[in-house]
C-alpha cells in the first residue's frame, strides 16, 4: 500500500487529482448515503454566491427544458457510437432535461470558454475504464461547443475517438495548446501473467500494490481524474481467472472487499429501460456501506499530509437516481437489441455532463490555475 501510495503521489505538485466515485451498476449499487446524511466522504466546494462551502453531492433532480437546448448535439464528433442513444433509436430525449440543483447553493454554469482560457498551454488527463471514458468524451464535447474551428480540435496521434476503443488517446485543442486525454486502465494498478509455479486455477494477478506502468504517461498533467470500480466485481475478477497478489504472494483467498482494503476498489445483468425520468424514491437508498470507511481510511493520510491536491468528486449518490439515462436497449451498431442490456454506460449528452458541472465547479472552487497565469503575467 505504501508503494502504491508514493508512486500515485509524485509529482502530485503539479496537477489537481480527482477520484470520481462511479463505482458499480448504478442501478443495482448499494447507496453511499441517506439523504442528507453525514458521510465520511462528505466534501463540497466553497460557493461563489454564499461563499460558504457548498456540499454539491446532495441534493434533487430538477427538470429544466432549456438544459437540453444549450447542450451539445449526439453530432459531436467525439461521441462513441454506442453513447448516442438517440441516433441508435431512442425516441424519448427527457433525460436530457433534467439539471442537478445541491441542496442550499447554485452549480456555476459550466462555462466552457472560461475553461478552456484557464486551461491554456495545459494537460487535462482521464484515467479508467471505459465509464470514465463516458466522461471524457462528455468534456471534449462540452469544450468543442466554444471553439469556432472545429478543425483545430483533433486526436493528435491520428487515431479515431470514435472507433478505437482499447487505445489510449488525446484530443488537442489547437487554439489552445491544450490536450485532454484518456488512459484506459480498468483497474488502475498493475496486472501481470500467471506466475510461475502458482496453483491451476490462477491465469493472471492483479498486483493490489503497484500503480499500473502507465503513470509516467499521465504524470505532469494539470488534472487528472481517476475512476475505477466496473471492473472490481467478483464475478468479473473470476472470469478471467486473476487473483489478486501482494509483494511476491499470489492470495488465493483474498476477496474484492479486502483487495480494495489493501490497496485498490462492481455489475450485474439486468434492465434499465423501464425509466424516462430520475428515480424519486429514497426508501429504496441504504445506509453507507463499507467502501466509504475503506476510501477515507486510504485518502485522508493523503490530505492530512498536504502531499498532493487530491479531492474526491463524490458523484455516486447524485447518480444513482438516473437509470433512465443508460442506453439500455439501444446498443451501439451490430449488437441486437435482445442482448444484454448496457445498464454500465450513460447516454451522451446526458448525466456525465453534471459529473463535469461537478469538476468544473471543483477546479473552479481551487482558483484552478489562475495563479499559474499570475505568475506568467508577471
Amino acid at each position: 500500500m505504501d508503494s502504491l501510495r508514493n508512486n500515485i503521489t509524485l509529482q502530485h505538485h503539479k496537477a489537481l487529482i480527482l477520484l470520481p466515485l462511479s463505482l458499480l451498476l448504478i442501478y443495482t449499487i448499494t447507496s453511499l448515503f441517506w439523504p442528507q446524511a453525514q458521510s465520511l466522504l462528505n466534501i463540497g466546494f466553497s460557493s461563489s454566491v454564499t461563499g460558504k462551502d457548498c456540499d454539491y453531492a446532495y441534493g434533487k433532480w430538477v427538470r429544466d427544458e432549456m438544459y437540453a437546448v444549450e447542450s451539445y448535439s449526439e453530432d459531436c464528433p467525439f461521441l462513441d457510437p454506442g453513447f448516442q442513444c438517440g441516433l441508435l433509436g431512442r425516441k424519448d430525449d427527457e433525460y436530457r432535461k433534467w439539471r442537478w440543483q445541491p441542496y442550499g447553493c447554485d452549480l456555476p454554469r459550466f462555462n466552457a470558454a472560461e475553461l478552456l482560457e484557464r486551461s491554456r498551454n495545459g494537460r487535462i488527463a482521464f484515467v479508467g475504464d471505459s465509464i470514465g471514458r463516458n466522461q471524457w468524451e462528455s468534456l471534449l464535447c462540452m469544450l468543442a461547443r466554444s471553439v469556432n474551428n472545429a478543425s483545430n480540435i483533433y486526436e493528435e496521434n491520428g487515431k479515431s475517438v470514435q472507433n478505437d476503443h482499447k487505445v489510449n488517446l488525446s484530443v488537442r485543442f489547437h487554439d489552445y495548446n491544450l490536450t485532454v486525454e484518456y488512459y484506459r486502465d480498468t483497474f488502475l494498478v498493475s496486472q501481470g501473467r500467471r506466475p510461475k509455479n502458482s496453483s491451476e486455477p490462477v491465469k493472471g494477478i492483479i498486483k493490489v500494490d503497484t500503480i499500473h506502468g502507465y503513470w509516467k504517461k499521465w504524470m505532469g498533467a494539470d488534472v487528472l481524474v481517476f475512476n475505477s470500480g466496473h471492473w472490481w466485481q467478483d464475478n468479473k475478477i473470476a472470469d478471467f481467472g486473476l487473483y489478486f497478489q501482494e509483494g511476491e504472494t499470489v492470495n488465493m483467498t483474498m476477496d474484492v472487499r479486502e483487495a480494495y482494503r489493501r490497496g485498490g476498489p462492481w455489475n450485474e445483468r439486468g434492465e434499465c429501460n423501464t425509466s424516462t425520468a430520475p428515480q424519486t424514491d429514497y426508501t429504496k437508498l441504504q445506509p453507507e456501506p463499507w467502501y466509504n470507511q475503506v476510501i477515507h481510511e486510504t485518502i485522508q493520510p493523503i490530505k492530512d499530509g498536504n502531499r498532493s491536491a487530491l479531492e474526491i468528486l463524490n458523484i455516486t449518490y447524485l447518480t444513482e437516481f438516473r437509470i433512465d439515462g443508460h442506453p439500455s436497449v439501444y446498443r451501439e451498431p451490430d449488437v441486437p437489441n435482445h442482448d444484454v442490456q448496457d445498464c454500465s454506460h450513460w447516454c451522451l449528452p446526458g448525466v456525465p455532463d453534471s459529473w463535469n458541472e461537478l469538476l468544473y465547479a471543483h477546479l473552479f472552487s481551487k482558483d484552478y490555475r489562475t495563479r499559474k497565469k499570475h505568475d506568467a503575467a508577471n
